[in-house]
Order: C-alpha cells, then sequence, then structure tokens
C-alpha cells in the first residue's frame, strides 16, 4: 500500500485537487481559479513524468488563463451587467465560433506534428484534448454557457487516454467530469436564466 501510494500521489493528489475545481467550477464560485492554479502547477510535474508533453506544456496556458480568469470573474464586464453585479453566464458570441474552431483545428495539427517529433505515443489524442482546451479554458474565463459542451468532449476523449496511459485516479475523475459538465451545463442555464428575469 505504501509503495502504491509512494507511485501515485502526485496522481491521487491532483485528482483530489480537479474534484474540487470542477465542483467550485459548477457553482460558478471565483476560488476555482485559486484551486486550480495549485492543481495546474503539481500537473506539470504529473504530465512530464508520463510522457503527455502536450498536456505538461497546456499547464502553462492554463496558468496564465488562471491568472486572467479570476481577473475576469472579478473585474471584468459584460454588455448589460449592471453596476456591481458578478460576471453573469452568457451564450459564447456567434461571430467567435468560427475563428475559435480555425484556431483548434490549426493547433490540433501544430500540436500532432511537434509531438509526433518529440516521441510522443499518443499525438493525435494528446493534440487534440490540447488543442480544443485551449478554447474551453478561456471559455470559462468569459463565463460563456458553452465551455461546458467543449469539456464534456474534452473529458471523454481524457478519460480514455489516460487510462491507457496508465493514470488510473486522473482518468477516473475525468469519467466524473463528464457527469459534474452534464449537471454543470444545466445549473449554468439556469443560473443565466434566472439572471435574465432579475
Amino acid at each position: 500500500m505504501t509503495e502504491f501510494l509512494s507511485l501515485h500521489w502526485l496522481d491521487i493528489a491532483t485528482t483530489l485537487l480537479g474534484l474540487a475545481y470542477i465542483l467550485l467550477e459548477y457553482k460558478a464560485s471565483i476560488w476555482l481559479w485559486l484551486v486550480g492554479f495549485v492543481m495546474q502547477v503539481m500537473d506539470i510535474v504529473l504530465y512530464y513524468q508520463h510522457g503527455l508533453y502536450a498536456d505538461c506544456a497546456m499547464e502553462f496556458y492554463y496558468i496564465a488563463m488562471t491568472v486572467y480568469g479570476f481577473a475576469t470573474w472579478k473585474f471584468g464586464r459584460k454588455h448589460a451587467q449592471r453596476e456591481g453585479e458578478e460576471l453573469p453566464v452568457t451564450h459564447f458570441k456567434p461571430r467567435l465560433i468560427l475563428p475559435w474552431a480555425v484556431f483548434t483545428l490549426a493547433a490540433w495539427g501544430a500540436l500532432w506534428y511537434w509531438l509526433t517529433q518529440i516521441g510522443s505515443t499518443v499525438p493525435v489524442a494528446d493534440a487534440f484534448t490540447t488543442a480544443l482546451s485551449f478554447v474551453g479554458i478561456w471559455a470559462l474565463a468569459r463565463k460563456y454557457l458553452e465551455q461546458w459542451l467543449i469539456w464534456i468532449v474534452v473529458d471523454i476523449v481524457t478519460c480514455v487516454l489516460y487510462f491507457y496511459k496508465g493514470i488510473p485516479f486522473k482518468a477516473s475523475l475525468y469519467a466524473l467530469y463528464v457527469v459534474i459538465a452534464v449537471a454543470g451545463y444545466l445549473k449554468w442555464r439556469s443560473l443565466m436564466r434566472g439572471q435574465r428575469s432579475e
């Protein structure tokens, strides 16, 4: 048991932080950003140790977006937001869909190429989840409802990938993320409707 824990302690710790993170996200709590920051620093080490280089590199972007997300949720404003009101949940702007789709495809291709050059054993899946996560974390920082739909796709693929790569606790967390992401979408949709009726 001690040997198992010493082998998987980082996986377990980041899994517990990840669970706290998504529950705070579900509640639309600004504290998700602080928990996310700590988790992402630890994930850099975890992913590097397991050869998930795109995921490892992605964590540096996540850390930057954590700072941006916290600042946006704390001080940001959206159209028709009342003075003193917290940043509201809104829809992803239609005009942003095409640019972000093009960016995601370009990032996927570039990451896939880079991963094949450095010897990744899972370049297609690792590059895909990383590219789509660029959009997901940005959409979360902007508090767009559709960020949950992006994460559902990312979480399903990541769950399978992590089981394959021998990170069982984190893989199980991503399976739970799928369920929470569905619930989160419904919760945020309800929050958004509540904002409109005020």
